[in-house]
């Protein structure tokens, strides 16, 4: 078996791999195109016909498959001795996963059992050099797992010298999906279950499972309007909704908005929320907190709204429009309602 490529655990729920997991093998294929590795996917679960039209057309070179309809749904310790087996046998030196809470049970357990070292959260992973300033040893081809730090104030670039698999978790939204090559084929292969998982494994068994799908869709969202603490209040979200409305697009919020208890949290935008990238951002009493701006940077346009001109989010603003938003929002719907008959 081939050794020391990059892989990525890839989530499959329902027939279909995790939008998360489509993300990563799009940035997989860009490290380990500049490593010259192959980049290799797993996808452990049951009926798992049709997985290899979902990821080769990702640049995935190597597809390992484990099927048993005991690995499905996800239960920890039997997707856990998988990967910990597998990895011993094939040493990848790169192994990402998506920050879901599957990927934040599996990640830590896997790791640990490697001592190989974890880096949760990346907002950014990259290929690089490194030097030890304490041994003054050189390492050429680490892999840089970057990620706010000290609550956001700072960006750390974290490396891993010695242990291998180099292991990061990262949230989806955060890397950009894209097809490298929908020609693109490479090779499966067919891992029994029975090589790498003891029976003991599989003492938890799952009855029933409830999976309440989220009614907000705010990461597909073309159009966002998002407030923030300066909003003011819960009524005055209705005119964020009444705006979004008219543009037809979504409601996102700031983290101080959720916490004001102004909004729901699963709209929330930003390093503990979501990463969303509309082509249309408007800002309507954001501060710009660099937690939130990790989680709409990438919008396409951003207009913000806000009474102080001095809002940090105006700076990585295209338009900055400073008054009242309780003022400025009724125009605007007023103006798009009439030119858009």
């Amino acid at each position: 078996m081939s050794q020391n490529n990059l892989i990525v655990y890839c989530e499959f729920e329902d027939g279909k791999i995790a939008d998360v997991s489509l993300e990563l093998l799009t940035k997989g294929r860009q490290l380990a195109s500049k490593l010259g590795v192959e980049l290799q996917a797993i996808v452990i679960g049951d009926k798992l016909d049709g997985v290899e039209e979902q990821v080769f057309p990702y640049g995935v070179d190597t597809l390992y498959k484990v099927e048993d309809k005991r690995l499905y749904p996800y239960t920890s310790n039997p997707h856990a001795a998988v990967l910990i087996n597998l990895f011993k046998e094939i040493k990848p030196q790169i192994c990402l996963m998506g920050a879901t809470c599957i990927g934040r049970d599996l990640g830590p357990r896997v790791s640990s059992c490697l001592h190989s070292g974890l880096t949760a959260d990346c907002t950014s992973l990259e290929i690089g050099p490194h030097k030890d300033p304490k041994t003054g040893k050189e390492y050429t081809d680490l892999l840089y797992q970057i990620r706010p730090a000290f609550g956001g104030n700072i960006v750390a670039t974290i490396v891993n010298p010695e242990c291998r698999p180099q292991m990061a978790t990262v949230r989806e939204g955060v890397m950009k999906k894209e097809i490298y090559n929908s020609a693109h084929q490479g090779q499966v292969i067919n891992l029994d279950a029975k090589d790498y998982v003891d029976d003991t494994d599989f003492v938890v068994e799952i009855i029933d499972r409830q999976i309440q799908k989220s009614k907000v869709n705010i990461k597909n969202s073309p159009i966002i309007v998002a407030g923030g603490y300066g909003v003011g209040s819960k009524e005055n979200f209705n005119l964020l909704f009444d705006l979004a409305k008219t543009l037809n697009g979504e409601v996102g919020a700031s983290r101080a908005a959720v916490d004001a208890g102004f909004i729901e949290h699963e709209r929330q935008i930003g390093q503990t929320g979501v990463t969303v990238r509309p082509k249309l951002y408007i800002a309507c009493g954001i501060s710009g907190q660099i937690q939130h701006i990790a989680g709409m940077q990438d919008s396409s346009i951003i207009i913000s709204i806000n009474n102080d001109p001095n809002a940090p989010i105006n700076t990585i603003a295209d338009y900055v429009i400073t008054g009242n938003m309780e003022d400025i929002v009724p125009k605007l719907i007023k103006y798009y309602k009439k030119n858009s008959k």
